[in-house]
């Protein structure tokens, strides 16, 4: 029998609620970044053009996420999927962390070759342009920092924004070097530092990723504590074939065996076991199986 009311409502809400600020940010990134790209190629400059990178990036992880989010909403209606296409928003997040680990390595490599012969930069156009792009990525940060902490797709769009404000910092520390020291280097040296910069964070989000798609337990859960819990509930005797996996962001899930005592009563026993899950562990949707134990047999674990 199945216990739990909340399929997926939840999981829907994570991601699709915040769909009208991630079309903001998008719309925004996706405008300065054809003004910081041709600023690059007019100036030469290699952070510059890195920052512009990372708003690729940007703009690119962002319609993932938003791509992602409105075919799990269509799939929620396809009976042929009776968990929807939640996982898409998943998928999106670990390309965004591939994309942004591929990314840092471009500008890498671009900027050791640099230091053999490193070009004359204008620092002052170099410094009108990131200033602006530090702007439109503050509003952009600020559009989807709420979501982050709720949706690992929006945190994937998040991340991408939080390297490219750290990129946009870097590109006018260096136009500031440059201009006031003429000290070419500080172009390949920032674009580096801000490449490595956002590569725990990407490492961080592809990690996560991969937990989910493996459907390894919530980080936060302690598996052994959901186990004694549900142990402990009036009329079980023994708890076996427990799985607790995160479905997508804001939708952990629950499926186990509970054997009964002979004189338990399955509808307490349910209502009761789910509200420890919800409770406890908020654990929205449990798929609880119940086995009665015959009087003369006793109470005793299953095997496996």
């Amino acid at each position: 029998m199945g216990a739990g009311h909340d399929h997926g409502g939840q999981a829907l809400r994570a991601g699709a609620r915040h769909r009208t600020r991630l079309w903001w940010a998008a719309g925004l990134l996706a405008g300065f970044m054809v003004v910081e790209a041709v600023a690059a190629l007019a100036t030469g400059s290699l952070a510059l053009l890195s920052d512009a990178g990372h708003m690729f990036t940007d703009v690119l992880g962002i319609a993932m996420a938003l791509a992602a989010i409105t075919a799990a909403g269509r799939a929620a209606t396809d009976s042929q999927r009776t968990f929807g296409l939640y996982r898409l928003e998943v998928l999106a997040a670990l390309a965004n962390a591939a994309l942004l680990t591929g990314v840092a390595g471009v500008v890498v490599v671009q900027a050791l070759r640099r230091f053999t012969d490193p070009p004359e930069v204008p620092a002052g156009s170099m410094l009108i342009v990131a200033v602006g792009g530090l702007v439109i990525n503050l509003i952009a940060f600020g559009l989807l920092r709420g979501g982050a902490q709720e949706s690992i797709n929006v945190r994937g769009a998040y991340l991408e924004v939080v390297g490219d404000l750290l990129g946009s910092v870097g590109v006018i520390v260096a136009a500031a070097i440059i201009g006031l020291t003429g000290w070419a280097y500080a172009d390949p040296i920032v674009a580096v530092v801000v490449a490595l910069m956002i590569l725990p964070r990407t490492f961080a989000l592809g990690r996560s990723a991969v937990r989910i798609l493996v459907q390894a337990a919530p980080e936060h859960l302690d598996i052994t504590r959901v186990r004694a819990r549900l142990a402990a509930v009036p009329g079980v005797c023994d708890v076996h074939d427990l799985h607790v996996w995160t479905l997508t962001s804001g939708m952990d899930v629950a499926s186990a065996h509970l054997s009964l005592e002979p004189q338990a009563e399955l509808g307490a026993v349910l209502s009761t076991a789910r509200e420890a899950l919800h409770d406890d562990f908020h654990i929205e949707h449990a798929t609880l199986q119940v086995e009665p134990v015959a009087a003369a047999g006793g109470c005793s674990p299953a095997g496996w």
